[in-house]
């Protein structure tokens, strides 16, 4: 779903607006997003997030984060998310969202020590998703 809204943070142009549903699927006990190596005697939380990427003709690169959780040692490690709504709102500085046809969508982590550095684990999973060629006018999301 994408709009065209009026941006109020800046000049009085119209930029897009695009609203994401999503579902994350993460087993941490089993593995199978490999969490399970993460958690040691020195991991006190890990930090996900999911980012939307991708290129417009003004700008090579753009990266918004959508939407984050933060999971404590000894929280329930399995996430099963479905029809997720964006947590944070996924602007774009014009109209670059309309009619993209590769915005890829990443699930990455960072893992929060007890003590020293703070690596970035980015998942082996990710889909690119396209945007329509219309804006929408609805009033709801």
């Amino acid at each position: 779903l994408r709009k065209n809204v009026e941006d109020f943070t800046g000049p009085r142009e119209r930029s897009d607006l695009g609203f994401v549903t999503f579902d994350i699927t993460a087993d941490i006990l089993n593995g199978k997003n490999d969490f399970c190596s993460i958690f040691d005697w020195n991991v006190k939380q890990l930090f996900l997030y999911l980012s939307a990427e991708y290129s417009t003709k003004n700008n090579a690169l753009n990266q918004v984060v959508l939407w984050d959780k933060i999971m404590l040692r000894g929280d329930n490690p399995r996430l099963f998310l479905k029809d997720m709504k964006s947590k944070y709102f996924f602007f774009d500085d014009g109209n670059g969202l309309k009619g993209n046809r590769n915005v890829t969508l990443t699930l990455s982590w960072n893992v929060v020590p007890n003590a020293g550095i703070l690596p970035l684990v980015t998942g082996s999973g990710h889909v690119s998703v396209p945007f329509p060629d219309t804006y929408e006018t609805t009033k709801s999301y």
